[in-house]
């Protein structure tokens, strides 16, 4: 068994996982607003699940939504901002000992999940995507994965948009202090902002369907361009609009430097739980 936690903005979800991802137990508790409240939610939690399972001492897998900077061993890029430069790892790692505890980014999670038991099970390298409050990713090699020296692995979302049009240039501003990042123009709150609707009533109004699935598959091209995926997986609030899908497959191909393009772009299988399962998932040995 193993214990999954992803640690969101309003709740932290945790999971005990078996071999074969089956869900034993699961457990939600409201995320807190302070460093320190966070550390006691996480170890309060662990205690949690454990006494659920008469178990003791599991290997803790924690999807966080920003990263350990290997330069520093702080956290940063989180929206979470009390956790941004605080020794996170190390202190979670204090708290729950002699647990083996492993950390990765939430996006990282979700791709793992997808790529261990859910939609893109069985392919070598997949590329997963968040397209919710934020706009992030994931990369996933032969059932790991992948960080890089910076720990921004698949961070799609904070590149500007390619092959901008007149109307999109110079681009809304972003969180990060950019203009123009596809946060920017893909997000929920950004669909809102760029094309002047709910992000559920998308599907609705044709045109402004077509130019967010136009924006999507160029920001998926620059990705496909440089790993050339064997699958792309879709997660968040947005992923879940049928509609995307289809168009944005089509206008994929017009802008992959390729005579064509074979990298399917499906939808999650595992939903909102699929962060949690990927976390649990961090903690599985890779032969």
């Amino acid at each position: 068994m193993r214990i999954g936690i992803d640690l969101g903005g309003t709740k932290i979800e945790g999971i005990v996982l078996n071999d074969v991802g089956e869900v034993l137990v699961t457990h939600r508790v409201p995320s807190p607003s302070t460093y320190e409240d966070c550390r006691d939610a996480l170890r309060s939690l662990c205690e949690h699940l454990e006494k659920q399972t008469g178990s003791h001492d599991l290997p803790v897998g924690l999807g966080t939504p920003g990263a350990i900077s290997p330069r520093t061993g702080l956290m940063k890029n989180a929206n979470s901002t009390h956790l941004n430069g605080r020794p996170f790892l190390a202190d979670v790692m204090a708290d729950l000992a002699p647990r083996p505890v492993v950390m990765a980014n939430d996006a990282n999670c979700f791709a793992l999940s997808e790529a261990t038991d859910g939609a893109a099970a069985g392919h070598g390298v997949v590329f997963g995507v968040i397209l919710g409050t934020g706009v992030g990713g994931g990369v996933v090699i032969n059932g790991r994965a992948l960080t890089g020296p910076q720990a921004i692995a698949g961070e799609w979302g904070h590149n500007p948009l390619p092959w901008s049009q007149p109307d999109e240039h110079p681009g809304p501003a972003c969180w990060c202090g950019r203009r123009g990042c596809l946060e920017a123009w893909l997000s929920g709150p950004a669909v809102q902002a760029t094309l002047g609707l709910p992000p559920e009533h998308l599907a609705e109004t044709p045109e402004a369907l077509a130019r967010y699935c136009d924006r999507l598959a160029r920001g998926l091209a620059h990705v496909v361009n440089i790993l050339d995926p064997d699958v792309i997986v879709l997660g968040g609030g947005l992923s879940n609009i049928d509609a995307l899908y289809a168009p944005t497959q089509v206008a994929l191909a017009r802008y992959v430097f390729s005579d064509g393009c074979q990298t399917p772009i499906v939808r999650h299988r595992h939903g909102d739980s699929s962060g949690v399962r990927g976390a649990a998932w961090l903690t599985r040995p890779i032969p």
